[in-house]
């Protein structure tokens, strides 16, 4: 392994050791993610607690992570096996951070920028596998699921070179849902659509009490 390959995977851990979804949220003053919600400091449990914006704001900057390790090892010539294993230390960094007791999220954005720089027309047909999915069951971790399975298939078809170290990215994935597939298999996992309108209609209801309570005051 070259000094240039190794100094890149540090890199890219500490890329990912930083957590878009902690820092946004405490900048704009929403609650900690590790600790509301799904617990999970990803986009999809700070859109749950946050809103839409926080969630695009955090899921731009975990694809990010991933993304700027792997493009500027691409640039510096480092071969496509060391490519794959500075993507995975960028997922380490999000799964595993170390300026953040090492608690994070699950890595799928992040996993998703490093794949990004491989090229544009596999990163659109990975996205659209994951948004197809989701609109059609309404689960963001089957999304997930579905597209770290079929990625390797994907990556073989458009440049088989990155075969081997996508397909060891997409099992770090399924590692990271275990919990998730055991809660689809038992019928246990909530639809992402479900929380967002309880959350609506918990707001909602809030509006109405505090309107009355304002109503009785006065």
């Amino acid at each position: 392994m070259s000094a240039i390959a190794l100094g890149m995977i540090i890199f890219a851990y500490l890329c990912g050791s930083i957590s878009s979804a902690v820092l946004i949220c405490r900048l704009i003053g929403l609650p900690d993610p590790r600790h509301h919600g799904s617990e999970n400091p990803g986009a999809t449990n700070v859109l749950r607690i946050g809103g839409k914006a926080a969630a695009v704001a955090v899921l731009i900057c975990d694809i990010l992570k991933g993304m700027i390790p792997v493009w500027l090892a691409y640039y510096l010539n480092v071969p496509p096996f060391y490519l794959g294993i500075i993507a995975i230390a960028a997922c380490l960094g999000h799964i595993y951070p170390i300026f953040f007791h090492f608690k994070g999220g699950k890595g799928v954005a992040t996993a998703f920028g490093s794949i990004v720089a491989i090229g544009w027309g596999l990163s659109g047909v990975i996205a659209g596998t994951w948004l197809l999915t989701v609109l059609l069951s309404g689960y963001s971790s089957l999304g997930a699921i579905v597209t770290a399975l079929l990625a390797p298939f994907y990556v073989w078809w458009f440049k088989p070179e990155f075969t081997f170290p996508v397909a060891m990215l997409s099992c770090l994935i399924l590692f990271r849902h275990h919990d998730n597939i055991q809660r689809l298999w038992r019928g246990q996992e909530s639809r992402i659509w479900q929380k967002i309108k309880k959350k609506s209609e918990k707001t909602d209801k809030e509006i109405i009490q505090s309107s009355k309570k304002q109503e009785k005051n006065d």
